[in-house]
This record gives C-alpha cells, structure tokens and sequence, in this order.
C-alpha cells in the first residue's frame, strides 16, 4: 500500500468536509508510507498524525480544541517570563523514532532548559474518546512528562524510567498532581485561568496571580 493508496483509505477531503474533530484510522500502514503522508499533508495546515506499530491515525482539530490549545500556549509563555524559565517551544512539530515505531505530533510541546531534539514535555487537548493510547506513544519517543486536557481538566504523568515495572498500564509513566518541570505552577488555577470566558483578562490575572505568589516565596 503506496501513500496515494492511503489517502484513498483516508480521504483528506472528505476530512475538511466532515466534523473537524473526527478521527481517521487504518492499519497495515509501513514507516515509508508514513513518511510519504506526512510529506504529502506538510502544506496543509490543521491534521494531527500518530504512528504506532503500522497503526495510522488523523485527527482533524475543531476550533474548540484549538482554542483551547492556544489559551494554553498563551499563559504558559507568561508562566515562563515571570518565572524566567528558559524554554524552547516546539509547537505541534512531527517527532519520530524509526527504531520504535512511533511517531507523533503534540498540540503544544517545549523543550525546558536547553533545546534537544525531543521534547521534555508535550501537552494534549483531548476533545473526543478512543484513538491511540498517547502515553505508549510517548513512552516510545522518551517524553519525559505529558499533559492532557480533557473534561475541563489538566491530568499530568511523568516518566519514570527508573521503576518502568511498577507504572505498566500507564507505559512507565506516574500520575502527578503538579508538573515536575514548572513546580510553580497550580494546575488547577491553572485550569480555571484555560476556562476563563475572556482570554485577556484570564492572562492578566493569571500574570497577577504568578507575579504574587513569586514574591511571597
């Protein structure tokens, strides 16, 4: 099965016509294929592709998911500023590993500290259910913590390579209740500055709010 022959199965079109959420998935999908699509979809902005073990899947966001993912960039660039946090944004750039058979592309990700070549930390907007489990993919491109925002909440996990036994179902990562790389930051103020009806005034207190709580430390 060439690319051409993947978009047969997975009508590109027939995606922008259709709920921009929806989710598209085929198997028996080869590393060369899948690099062909990604190619293929490289000027077409909006697509989401993950690659696990001849597993492919498409998401098309909604404006609601990148709303939401925007919001979520926008004060976290404020959380590095006022908390001089040298960081390097990676966006929803396409990270992969051959020898692992995974590929993915996060809706915000930042390299923390210095710039690597994979990012130490990867953020999800969840709108609808199923698809792929992200922690395995994750797992196999070494990301060492992962947030998702689904149901109006932030559920945060980190790698721990150290006891991978004891954290299998969640593929070697640990579930956390604050960010081990930005220890400053609530996540449940957090959350509610995401929901805030006015994105400016939710930045502006969120600023406030950073600004007290360094000072007080």
């Amino acid at each position: 099965m060439l690319a051409s022959e993947l978009e047969t199965l997975i009508d590109v079109q027939a995606i922008q016509r259709h709920d921009p959420e929806d989710r598209y998935q085929t198997t028996g999908v080869t590393w060369r294929q899948y690099l062909e699509l990604l190619d293929q979809l490289g000027d077409r902005p909006g697509f989401r592709v993950t690659y696990l073990d001849g597993v492919l899947e498409i998401v098309a966001p909604s404006l609601r998911h990148e709303d939401v993912k925007s919001r979520i960039g926008d004060l976290l660039l404020l959380y590095f500023l006022e908390t001089d946090t040298e960081y390097y944004p990676k966006g929803s750039a396409t990270f992969r590993q051959l020898e692992r058979r995974g590929g993915t592309e996060a809706d915000e990700s930042y390299c923390i500290g210095t710039d690597k070549a994979i990012p130490d930390l990867a953020i999800e907007v969840v709108i609808p259910n199923g698809g792929f489990n992200r922690l395995e993919v994750y797992h196999r491109l070494g990301v060492p913590e992962v947030w998702f925002w689904q149901h109006d909440r932030f559920s945060l996990y980190h790698l721990r390579e150290e006891t991978p036994a004891a954290f299998i179902p969640t593929f070697g990562y640990a579930s956390i209740s604050r960010s081990e790389l930005l220890p400053h930051l609530d996540m449940e103020r957090f959350a509610e500055y995401v929901l805030h009806p006015h994105p400016l005034a939710a930045a502006k207190t969120f600023r406030q709010h950073l600004q007290e709580n360094l000072n007080r430390s």
